[in-house]
């Protein structure tokens, strides 16, 4: 019996995967009854329509898996501010939730704000300075 461990070669090391997007995919899986329409149109970057979110998706994610990240990158201030924010949450209001989830409301009422407010919205008149 040979000592020799057998290792993968190339081709199965680099061969063609299929890759986690948190975009759907946009074939339809055919059903008998409904007919399909072929798809026309512009070739563009983007593969599925922009989403108009409506008043009823407006809640955040919550703890659930999330496919796409951002980096951020915080002063250690605004860091301990987060941190004291999760733990007054979790102190005074018995709301056991991590920084992540805390970001996440925060973009959707900021988000909202924004869209129901416009140029009076509070994002916007501090990104402006006032």
């Amino acid at each position: 019996m040979s000592r020799r461990v057998s290792l993968p070669g190339a081709d199965e090391l680099f061969r063609q995967t299929t890759t986690l997007s948190a975009v759907p995919s946009q074939t339809p899986t055919p059903i008998e009854d409904v007919p399909t329409a072929p798809i026309t149109g512009k070739k563009s970057v983007r593969t599925t329509p922009r989403r108009r979110v409506n008043s009823f998706d407006k809640s955040p994610s919550g703890r659930e898996r999330h496919d796409e990240k951002i980096t951020v990158y915080l002063s250690p201030e605004e860091l301990y501010d987060l941190e004291q924010a999760r733990l007054a949450l979790r102190g005074d209001l018995g709301l056991a939730v991590d920084r992540g989830r805390i970001v996440r409301e925060s973009l959707a009422i900021i988000i909202a704000d924004l869209e129901t407010k416009g140029d009076q919205s509070i994002i916007a008149r501090r990104l402006r300075g006032k």
